[in-house]
């Protein structure tokens, strides 16, 4: 609880500091805090793990508080493009710090070796201060950010198509969802933020039901999936939603980075995220088809009852129905608003 408490309130030190020497200490200390918990299994591979992390977090940090001290000395008339150039090394140290590409080879080394618990800290909690910090510069890094949004976008499509380890799914899909994050990051401020709280939710759903049910392989989800169908409706309409198909809740940010880029005429971007987010959905219903054509059986002879998340863990029960009714709720209420 205490290295919770510290992990909290670290990132939102480095969030609402005032200058780049505190956002630096912030994310010291969130890292510090983070740790102990990646640690707290004491296994062979949570130790490599939070060895990895820490390694790649401490060279972002190295290079990010080198930006700052050349910032801070740099001459009050610089070169053309120096100050742009310090900048963008910055913000390539915070892009390291969040796992998007082309820095994104240490994230699904590390998911691997995770609990889910740990993993959804990972792929949302974590994400929150780099992302902040990195939004502060976009007018002075717009082609750098573009690019990075590009790669992720197509790294997080391309690399969780042979994918069987469910954590590295979920990694190749996280780093998919901030490319859309990105790009949502050079329309507006709160356009990103909107984006990156229902991608909290949808995330958080699936990586809660797989802590439930003690899932981490493919060939494990067929198993759950003839224990009951709840379990199997649930899980399914959770993906989808999580790949942004109407008319689930996963739509609606994806409709408004869409849409507001489109506005800002950004053409090319706007088809090169709907064509990777497709190749996400094709991974995506690969992992639920069999169990919803194939393995669709139940046993009627068994008189006891099996393990359900609507039974046994009532927030995962809310989350699930949150992603899957949202954006019918959200079309109802928009005439009393």
């Amino acid at each position: 609880m205490l290295f919770f408490m510290i992990l909290i309130s670290s990132t939102l030190v480095s969030v609402s500091s005032t200058s780049w020497f505190g956002a630096w200490l912030g994310l010291e200390i969130n890292l510090l805090s983070f740790i102990p918990i990646l640690s707290n299994d004491m296994n062979q591979r949570s130790s490599e793990a939070s060895l990895k992390y820490f390694l790649t977090q401490a060279l972002g940090s190295i290079t990010l508080i080198s930006g700052v001290i050349m910032l801070f000395y740099s001459p009050m008339d610089p070169w053309p493009f120096q100050e742009t150039a310090i900048l963008s090394l910055m913000s390539s140290a915070l892009l390291l710090k969040m796992g998007a590409a082309p820095f994104h080879f240490w994230f699904p080394v590390v998911m691997e070796g995770l609990t889910w618990m740990n993993g959804i800290i990972l792929m949302t909690w974590q994400k929150l201060g780099p992302l902040a910090l990195l939004s502060y510069n976009v007018s002075k890094t717009w082609s750098l950010i573009i690019a990075s949004t590009i790669l992720s976008s197509m790294v997080g499509a391309l690399g969780g198509l042979n994918q069987s380890l469910l954590r590295k799914v979920m990694a190749f899909s996280s780093i998919n969802h901030m490319g859309w994050i990105m790009a949502a990051m050079t329309c507006g401020e709160m356009l990103w933020l909107c984006y990156f709280i229902f991608y909290i939710l949808l995330s958080s759903t699936i990586g809660l039901m797989f802590s439930s049910l003690n899932i981490f392989h493919i060939n494990q989800i067929y198993d759950s999936f003839k224990t009951g169908k709840n379990i199997k409706l649930m899980l399914s309409f959770s993906f989808l939603s999580l790949g942004g198909l109407p008319p689930f809740t996963g739509f609606i940010p994806k409709w408004l980075v869409i849409q507001n880029l489109m506005i800002n005429k950004m053409y090319m971007i706007t088809l090169i995220l709907i064509f990777m987010a497709l190749l996400t959905l094709y991974y995506y219903s690969r992992i639920i088809y069999s169990g919803l054509t194939s393995l669709s059986f139940s046993k009627t002879w068994h008189f006891t009852n099996y393990l359900t998340l609507s039974s046994n863990n009532l927030s995962t029960l809310i989350l699930s129905l949150t992603s899957t009714v949202g954006l019918p709720t959200a079309l109802l209420l928009i005439p009393f608003l």
